[in-house]
């Protein structure tokens, strides 16, 4: 199978290699990034779509998706399989499933979870939308580049739940932040309290797989210096479409709109380019309210 993969930054460079590695000739294209070990560069997105069965895109956000779809259909071969992994917006998602449906192609949105570490080990997770027989048609790819791959319904879906899923995530990390900086405030051991924590009701990921604090739990990117596993940036991004989701759907979503808030202000605060959890250190430099 010749796989055409558009976008061969931090996340896309690991994913196509790995396709690479496992046998598949893939053929790259990127408007500044090289192409990783095992991946043939591409001139034009035209040489790409051309000459690929399966076209994959990792971009950046949904209107920059829709526009390299929009100039892949215009020469792609019929019955060409498109696999979206961008994180954006469902309206995007599903307005680009409708083209690439409309030209005769099968479509697939299937943003991941399991950041740059994830990509590189091969142990994403994605969540799929679109037709039954293009999962399966797609499943094996998705377990060369990942551990687990969910169909979630139909075009949109995966969008969808990548966006639920995010949202949990930023306000997961959160409270588990401010259960730290409360509990230096109270003087209680880090070590204490994550051991408590980890065996009790308040146990999640955010504490016990992905721990903010250098030094306790497994290691993380608080024990180097918060450099990005997942960057704060990228966090704000998908709780910026959670609550335009939850606008245009008419959710009330009250806490995903405050994890909005402070990451927003994180961000602004130095906080770019960092992990999500080095909102640890914002957190704990507010004062309480009085």
């Amino acid at each position: 199978m010749a796989i055409g993969f558009v976008g061969l930054g931090n996340m896309g460079a690991p994913m196509a290699a790995n396709l690479a590695r496992a046998g598949h000739a893939v053929l790259g294209y990127d408007v500044v990034a090289a192409a990783p070990e095992g991946v043939e560069r591409m001139a034009s997105l035209e040489e790409l779509a051309s000459r690929a069965d399966t076209l994959i895109t990792m971009l950046p956000n949904g209107p920059i998706m829709c526009e390299v779809i929009h100039d892949l259909l215009s020469h792609a071969a019929p019955g060409t399989l498109f696999i979206d992994c961008s994180t954006v917006d469902v309206a995007s998602a599903r307005l680009a499933a409708s083209d690439i449906a409309a030209a005769g192609h099968a479509a697939l949105d299937a943003p991941v979870s399991g950041g740059t570490g994830g990509a590189a080990a091969g142990t994403l997770t994605f969540m799929v939308g679109g037709e039954d027989a293009d999962f399966e048609h797609a499943k094996p790819m998705f377990d060369i580049m990942g551990a687990k791959a969910f169909h979630c319904g139909g075009s949109g879906s995966g969008q969808a739940a990548k966006i639920c899923n995010n949202m949990l995530l930023g306000i997961s990390m959160i409270g588990t932040c401010e259960a730290f900086a409360l509990a230096d405030g109270l003087g209680l051991d880090r070590q204490a309290l994550y051991d408590v924590v980890a065996a009790s009701s308040g146990q999640s990921w955010s504490m016990t797989t992905y721990c903010p604090v250098p030094g306790v739990g497994p290691k993380t990117p608080a024990d180097n210096d918060y450099r990005p596993g997942f960057a704060a940036d990228l966090m704000l991004k998908d709780l910026s479409l959670s609550q335009q989701a939850a606008a245009a759907s008419g959710v009330a979503t009250p806490l995903g709109r405050h994890a909005q808030t402070l990451y927003d202000a994180f961000v602004a605060n130095n906080g770019a380019g960092r992990d999500f959890s080095a909102i640890l250190e914002h957190l704990a430099s507010k004062k309480a309210d009085v």
